[in-house]
This record gives C-alpha cells, structure tokens and sequence, in this order.
C-alpha cells in the first residue's frame, strides 16, 4: 500500500495538545494548519489555530476538559476545513516502555504495551494513550503510528543505560529511558548529517533534559528511567538523593502517591520559589523575591553541571544547541549558563572548536515524517 501524503501530528503534553497537519514527500514536510489546545482541565482552556504561514485564523475559550474532549475537538475542526483529509495520524508517545522500543504502527498488542508503561510517565502517557483512542473511534480507517520519545536513545551503551541496581531489576527493564526524543531527531535532522560531530542538545521547558550526541546517535542524557529524574525542572525534582524519598516514606508517612506528586508537580522552581513553575514570571518578581532569583540560579547551574558532565562523555563539545520553551526565548537564562561553561573553555568565541546556537524543535513535523515511513493508506483495505 502507498505510504500517506497527508499526515496529522498529534502531540499531547501534560496539560495540552499540539496538532499539525502536513503535506509530505520524500524531500519536505509542508505545513497546512496548525494549533494547540491549552489548559486542559481549567475552565480558562483556550483553543487556537494558525495558517501554514502561522498566521492566526480561529481561537475560541473551549473549556475542554481533558486530553479525549481536545483531541475530539481538534479532529472535527481538521475534518471541516478545505485541505487534504488526513491519511495517517501519528502521535507523541513520551514512554514506550522496556517492550516498545521503535517508533510503529499502532496495534492491539502495542497499545497493550504503552499501557503497561504507562506508570512510567504518569503525567504523560495516560494523555497521550486518551487521544489515541478518541481518534481510532472517529478515525477508524487510518493508521495511528506510535512514535516514541525514548526511540532516539535506543543507541546508547551500557555504560549510560544501566542503572547501579540488581540484576534482577534491570532484567524487567529498570533502566535509563532518556525523553525528548523527537526533540532531539529534529535538531539532528536539521543540522544534517555531515555536520554533527560532538554534540550536546539542552531541551530546556517546563519539562528539561541534556543528551549527548555523537555523529548523530544518542550516547548519553540527563533523564533516566522516568521524565523525573536530571536537571531541575518546572515542577519536577530532577535527580534527587534517594534519601529524601525514604525519609518522606518512613518518616512522614506519606504514600507512593503523595510522594509523586511531591517529585512531579510540587518541585522544581515551583518548589523552590514558592510562586511558578513558570521561568517568565519568575524574571517578573526576581528583583523582589529572593526565593525567585534563587530558583533561576539552581535552574541555570543545574543545567551547566549537565553540559558540563556530557562534555566529559564527548571528549569536548564541538555544538551546544538551546531549544525548547526556555532555551529558545530566554536569553538571560543561557547566559547565566554559558558563563560557567565560558570560564572552563568549552564553549564562547574564544573556544578554539565549539559554539552554541538556538534552535526551534521541530517535534510535529519529525512525527510527521516517521508517520509516512512508517504508516500505510489506506489503513484497512476495502472490501
């Protein structure tokens, strides 16, 4: 069967879900439309569209509940407008599980698979997997292709992916998983293969990783089992002495439950500051607050220890690229971690070898392409 020419991303984050719709070759991913619904959950949730050309066309106050009302509104807009239909969907999938280990198309037996990792990013998969199966039941004659944060990070040795535990753990797949993924295929992409080199990719949002890339393949990142663990995050803890998990456990008496919600939403800079998770308004209030400047310093000195450490795996640093929320748009914050990393001669205009840019992740339209690859259209051949 053909492979499709007109691919749907679907990308759902903890609180939102990203959509574009694209027309694809060989040689290009085109941009039709695109949007995002946000909030999800809050009665302040908003729903916006742009043109290919990002120019504003809709936006309405939607009050969508949940991830399935998000996705249900987004297909119906998709299917009312005047471009192509859609002939494969392909969805952002941050846990693919010890069993799932490839971006692929969406059977029984995998979505099996992905529910079974889905305590693995709690925040994430449960979401994702509400979306894949709203748009099975409006969309049941197109393939849904699966593809996976963690694929990008299949290449990485041992010595990066074993975890210090028994063996006997590690053999159910306890392991270092690495996210952003797609994040990272896309910076690759486009910096094309014949300039990679040594390369470090800081994905700096509310959510934030490291990884090391070597001629193009993942060999080490700051994530392990979990999106929990790295560098500190917007809400979430980073690496953390184990210590303090028994000592909420026994201690406190807290359960398994409340102890997650204190690593992955009650932490970070929220935690730190006391005010947001968000790096915007905490610039706003820096001046004033002690505990907000303070939050954007660990932030910044977490992240240049990660760099820092990936340096150490490379054997030096030939390109540092900044993307994701913060890292594309926040200046003061590269800075603050570029000046350490300055000091040490591993980056700046003085380094003899290595620099650093801003990149946009291009996370749609990497899902787009491995969903022509991998899709087929039509799905499930006539009668």
């Amino acid at each position: 069967m053909p492979r499709p020419s007109t691919v749907l991303a679907l990308n759902a984050g903890s609180s939102s879900l990203k959509f574009g719709l694209y027309r694809v070759d060989d040689s290009r991913a085109r941009i039709l439309v695109s949007g995002e619904a946000q909030s999800l959950g809050e009665a302040a949730s908003d729903f916006s569209v742009q043109t290919g050309e990002g120019k504003d066309v809709f936006a309405e106050h939607a009050g969508l509940s949940d991830h399935a009302e998000a996705a249900s509104r987004i297909l119906r807009y998709v299917a009312q407008g005047s471009w192509p239909k859609p002939q494969a969907i392909g969805h952002r999938i941050v846990h693919g599980g010890p069993h799932c280990r490839d971006h692929v198309l969406i059977d029984a037996e995998i979505l099996g698979q992905l529910e079974q990792a889905a305590p693995l990013a709690p925040l994430h998969v449960p979401s994702a997997l509400s979306v894949v199966r709203v748009s099975q039941a409006l969309l049941p004659g197109l393939a849904q292709v699966a593809c996976l944060d963690t694929a990008f990070h299949r290449t990485m040795p041992d010595v990066a992916r074993v975890l210090p535990l028994p063996k006997m753990l590690r053999a159910e797949g306890i392991e270092r998983y690495g996210f952003h993924g797609i994040s990272c295929e896309s910076i690759v992409r486009q910096i094309g293969a014949n300039l990679l080199g040594r390369l470090v990719i800081a994905h700096l949002g509310s959510g934030a990783s490291i990884t090391a890339v070597k001629d193009g393949r993942s060999i080490d990142t700051s994530m392990g089992l979990t999106p929990a663990g790295g560098v500190v995050m917007g809400s979430r803890t980073g690496d953390i002495d184990p210590g303090v998990l028994f000592y909420l456990l026994r201690k406190k008496g807290l359960s398994s439950d409340e102890i997650e919600t204190i690593v992955e939403r009650k932490s970070g800079l929220l935690g730190i500051s006391g005010i947001s998770h968000d790096m915007r308004r905490l610039h706003e209030v820096a001046a004033s607050n002690p505990d907000a400047a303070l939050a954007i310093e660990i932030f910044c000195a977490s992240v240049r220890k990660q760099i820092g450490a990936m340096a150490a795996v490379l054997n030096g640093i030939d390109l540092l690229v900044f993307t994701g929320g913060i890292g594309e748009h926040d200046a003061l914050v590269r800075a603050k971690i570029c000046d350490g990393l300055e000091h040490a001669g591993m980056i700046g205009p003085n380094a003899k070898t290595s620099g650093t840019i801003v990149m946009h992740s291009e996370e749609n339209e990497q899902i787009a392409w491995h969903t022509r690859r991998i899709g087929q259209y039509p799905a499930v051949p006539p009668a």
